[in-house]
C-alpha cells in the first residue's frame, strides 16, 4: 500500500461562526488544493455543536505537502480566521486505509488520537493493517478506516467513517472492544476520541 502524506488541520471556535467558514471552505478548498503538485484528496469535517472542524489533505508526497503549505498557508489562515480561536497543524503520514472508499457528505468519523512507543512504530503498523483495519471495515455501517502515523514522535491518529449518524452510534460498542483488545496488544495509550460530521470530500479527476 502507497504511503500518503497527509496534513490536518483542527481547530476550534464558537459554533455561532462554523457555518459560514464550513461553507468558505466547501467553495474554495478542493480548487486551491488543485492547484498544487501532488494533491490527491482531501475531506472536511465538523462538530457543529461544540465548535470544531477537522480538515485533512492528502500529497503524494513529503515534499509536495511542504510545499503546498507554504503555497495555501497565508489563504487558510484567512478562510478560518472568522471562526478559528485555536488552530492545529499537524502532518502524518498514511500508512493503511481503505483504498477506495464511497465518500460523500452526511456521513460520521469517529477519530481517536494515540499514543505508543516510537520503537513499536512498525508493529503497531503491521498490527492496525492485519487486523485492526480489517475489524473496523467489518462493523456494520462502516465506510473506511485509516491510520496516520508519525512514527517519531510515537502517535497515531486513527480515522473510521460511517455511512450516517445511526450507524456511528450503532458502532460504538463495537468499535470500543475492537479499540480496547487493539490498544491492549500493542501497549498503546488513548489520548482523546471524536466525532464529526463530514461536511465535503474532493478527490480530483484522474
Amino acid at each position: 500500500m502507497q504511503t500518503m502524506y497527509v496534513r490536518t488541520i483542527y481547530a476550534t471556535g464558537d459554533p455561532a461562526k462554523l457555518d459560514g467558514v464550513l461553507d468558505a471552505l466547501r467553495t474554495e478548498a478542493p480548487g486551491l488544493l488543485s492547484q498544487s503538485p501532488g494533491y490527491h484528496r482531501f475531506g472536511l469535517f465538523a462538530d457543529r455543536e461544540l465548535g470544531k472542524l477537522l480538515m485533512g489533505s492528502w500529497w503524494e508526497s513529503e515534499s509536495a505537502r511542504a510545499e503546498s503549505d507554504g503555497r495555501l498557508r497565508e489563504r487558510r489562515k484567512q478562510l478560518l480566521s472568522p471562526f478559528a480561536d485555536t488552530v492545529t497543524a499537524d502532518d502524518w503520514e498514511a500508512v493503511s486505509y481503505t483504498p477506495a472508499p464511497q465518500v460523500k457528505p452526511g456521513m460520521w468519523l469517529r477519530t481517536g488520537q494515540v499514543d505508543f512507543d516510537p520503537s513499536d512504530a512498525a508493529s503497531y503498523r503491521q498490527m492496525f493493517d492485519e487486523r485492526g483495519r480489517p475489524q473496523l471495515e467489518a462493523v456494520d455501517g462502516a465506510v473506511s478506516a485509516t491510520l496516520f502515523l508519525n512514527a517519531a514522535a510515537g502517535r497515531a491518529h486513527v480515522g473510521a467513517l460511517f455511512r450516517d449518524r445511526d450507524a456511528l452510534a450503532a458502532s460504538r460498542g463495537p468499535q470500543s472492544a475492537i479499540r480496547g483488545a487493539f490498544l491492549t496488544k500493542t501497549h498503546a495509550t488513548l489520548r482523546s476520541m471524536e466525532e464529526f460530521e463530514l461536511i465535503t470530500a474532493h478527490r480530483p479527476q484522474a
